[in-house]
């Protein structure tokens, strides 16, 4: 392989301040000179790689760009030695799919830093499956779980139709936890259902759990938490917390604000951790992985799951802006 060998890979490009989105024939000699270079074979479509190829400047500043934050393949080449050829390598968050070509291409060339190794007992599609998504609820489930334990009482979980919180439900049902599922989806749809076989023992809507509420704390129900959309649900969740609670805060998709008062935390002690998935240490991010290959992995991963192709993901980011996507949307690159 050399600098001239092409593959497939999802473009984004601005024309006239429009951003236009094709599947394109690129080069290897278009991507970053870093020191590894993975062929990509599944990768998955998250909120940021639809806010990416929307024009995002917040997310992506530069374009012609190749969005996709997550990867899994088999490593070509690692100048660093620090991955042997065909070695099975994940990549996920740092720069990938931000301003660095990501996993919407056949091939990626990374630092060897961002890269873990696939670990033992998960496949590449399930690896994906899991993503960036999945390590977010891994370490939101470990930082939650060191202080609440399953008779402490319920742990609730907001957006959990999407792909944290129904990976955060899957995992804490399985640890024995009671999870009390806030979806953003109407009562009315089979979202209930959905959840219910996730492994949720209660489902909330946004009807009954979302809206502001002017009162400085409220009635304590529960013993910890999973926030991934932020806004009022947060803060509801907050407000709810009983004492000693733990919640933590992996996503602000309704809304980055919190309005409230300091009495939570300091009536009920109350703590509040912020997960960065984007930059999470190396030795924590292999031993979430291990986890996630493991005593951890979902039972319900391909039930969360819709395989597409790089000609199906435009629309598919289209929907997800719309909040019309549920689960985990997994992208086969050689579809």
């Amino acid at each position: 392989m050399d600098q001239n060998t092409t593959f497939k890979a999802f473009v984004v490009e601005e024309q006239d301040g429009v951003f236009v989105k094709s599947v394109q024939t690129r080069s290897i000699g278009d991507l970053p000179e870093n020191d590894l270079w993975v062929n990509v074979r599944y990768s998955s479509l998250n909120y940021k790689d639809a806010l990416s190829a929307s024009g995002n400047k917040g997310v992506t500043r530069r374009y012609p760009h190749t969005p996709g934050i997550d990867a899994v393949g088999t490593v070509v080449r690692c100048d660093s030695g620090r991955f042997k050829e065909n070695e099975a390598v994940i990549v996920t968050s740092y720069d990938l799919g931000m301003n660095t070509p990501g996993g919407f291409g056949q091939y990626i060339r990374v630092p060897s830093e961002w890269a873990v190794r696939l670990p033992l007992g998960m496949t590449m599609k399930e690896s994906m499956i899991i993503g960036t998504a999945g390590l977010a609820a891994g370490m939101s489930v470990l930082r939650v779980t060191e202080h609440v334990r399953p008779e402490d009482g319920d742990i609730a979980v907001s957006g959990a139709t999407g792909g944290v919180g129904g990976l955060s439900v899957s995992i804490l049902s399985n640890l024995g936890y009671s999870v009390v599922a806030i979806s953003g989806k109407d009562r009315e749809d089979d979202g209930r259902d959905y959840l219910l076989g996730l492994g949720a023992a209660e489902t909330l809507s946004p009807h009954e759990f979302g809206q502001p509420d002017k009162r400085p704390i409220l009635n304590g129900r529960f013993a910890g938490g999973i926030d991934t959309v932020g806004g009022p649900i947060l803060e509801n969740m907050i407000k709810s917390a009983r004492h000693m609670g733990v919640i933590a805060c992996c996503g602000n998709a309704a809304s980055p604000q919190l309005n409230l008062t300091v009495f939570p935390f300091i009536l009920r002690g109350l703590t509040l951790i912020g997960i960065d998935s984007q930059n999470y240490p190396m030795i924590y991010r292999e031993a979430v992985w291990k986890k996630l290959a493991g005593e951890w992995k979902p039972e319900h991963l391909m039930t969360v799951c819709k395989e597409i192709s790089l000609d199906e993901l435009s629309e598919r980011m289209d929907l997800m802006l719309q909040g019309k996507s549920r689960g985990r949307i997994l992208v086969d690159l050689e579809a």
